[in-house]
């Protein structure tokens, strides 16, 4: 499961250091190079409304192999490209694949384990979401170098075989054959329409996607603010990357450790409280004149870690009352979750200003509303079991 929620980071920063080399081989633009990302995170926001109800009906594994099977071929296929609109097209059909990893694996772990349970193995596969940026753009650049960007596809290709072969003989069915649910496009929209008005799914899967916009939102503007405003070299920038990374992956296996005797919901609202705190003062520093980069560095650093634990407990309560319709759930969770990140990276690029407001401003905006969207609605919902 974890190999299988690796899939959309490896496919967008395996092939980032490839865009000049890309634009060169196929004789355009960076901008139309931009577009082959822009249409892959389409395709992955898009997919996991389709995947979900899937598996409630079929199963999980039937889904999957198609799913992985589409973005293999589509993979395979981004080798032979030899015009960038075709590449456009291929790489919205590997995010159609693609996001069924991780709506499905969400849905698998929710099939095994109960919330806690579901809260540590989220946790556990949050060290596969903080290692992936690291390691996947060294890999993609090595592999550029030594055969060119068309053997990143190749990798990729690669990575989804071992995927079906391990999901294969591994990988057992989780699906309780007495939550069948019939596929009846009805049926469909009256799921979603009853999820979209349940408040405690609603409020919890907005608070852990509101923390996830401004993660977004770092990993968009931190270039800009730390190599252009603050001069740090750009072959340093990584180390700055890793080491907030670090911290994400640290906090979220401290949160493996800690829902084992303690309820979520405490662990979920002392994180918030984190994130909110961090993202104002640095906004707040910022909006004053206080140009410091150690006070910057030290609330990324916390506000990353605060996400570590906030997103898999987030994940884990959403989950937790959806056993009948839990590929459903998940996919709807992803879809709204994702939905909010590419809104916050859009509100970054339009407010163009040579300062670290955009960057700070945005993160703070999402930790508050996060940190009252639980004060004022999610933390009324929560059950007995959870609640504080």
């Amino acid at each position: 499961m974890a190999a299988l929620t690796a899939i959309g980071s490896l496919s967008i920063d395996m092939y980032l250091p490839s865009f000049p080399a890309m634009a060169a081989d196929l004789g355009v633009g960076a901008n139309m190079v931009q577009l082959t990302l822009a249409s892959f995170l389409i395709g992955l926001a898009v997919g996991q409304l389709f995947y979900g109800p899937f598996s409630d009906r079929f199963g999980r594994k039937p889904p999957l192999y198609f799913a992985i099977g589409l973005y293999a071929v589509a993979s395979c296929a981004c080798v032979f490209v030899r015009d960038v609109e075709t590449l456009i097209v291929l790489r919205f059909f590997q995010g159609l694949g693609g996001c069924g990893g991780f709506v499905i694996s969400r849905a698998v772990i929710r099939d095994k384990m109960g919330a806690e349970g579901s809260a540590r193995a989220f946790s556990l596969m949050m060290l596969v979401f903080g290692v992936a940026p690291i390691l996947a753009p060294l890999f993609g650049g090595l592999v550029l170098t030594l055969w060119g960007w068309r053997s990143i596809f190749v990798a990729l290709t690669v990575f989804a075989a071992i995927c079906l072969v391990a999901m294969h003989h591994v990988m057992d069915e989780s699906r309780d054959p007495q939550h069948v649910q019939p596929l009846h496009l009805g049926r469909i929209c009256r799921q979603y329409w009853g999820l979209l008005k349940d408040r405690q799914f609603m409020s919890y899967a907005l608070c852990g996607g509101l923390v996830q916009a401004g993660l977004f939102a770092y990993i968009a503007g931190s270039p800009f603010v730390l190599i252009e405003l603050h001069g740090i070299p750009a072959q340093y920038y990584g180390l700055v990357f890793g080491a907030n990374a670090i911290g994400l992956i640290g906090a979220s296996q401290i949160n493996a450790r800690l829902v084992i005797k303690r309820p979520l919901d405490r662990i979920l609202n002392h994180a918030l409280t984190v994130a909110v705190i961090v993202s104002m003062s640095s906004a707040l520093a910022v909006a004053a004149g206080i140009d410091s980069l150690p006070l910057l560095l030290v609330c990324l650093f916390f506000y990353l870690a605060a996400y570590g634990m906030i997103s898999p407990n987030a994940m884990a309560i959403v989950l937790k009352h959806q056993g009948k319709q839990a590929g459903t759930a998940s996919a709807l969770m992803g879809t709204l979750q994702f939905g909010l990140g590419v809104l916050s990276g859009i509100c970054m690029s339009m407010w163009n200003t040579k300062s670290a407001l955009p960057l700070t401003s945005v993160m703070a905006l999402c930790g508050l509303s996060a940190f009252l969207l639980y004060h004022l609605v999610a933390k009324k919902q929560s059950s007995p079991a959870t609640a504080i």
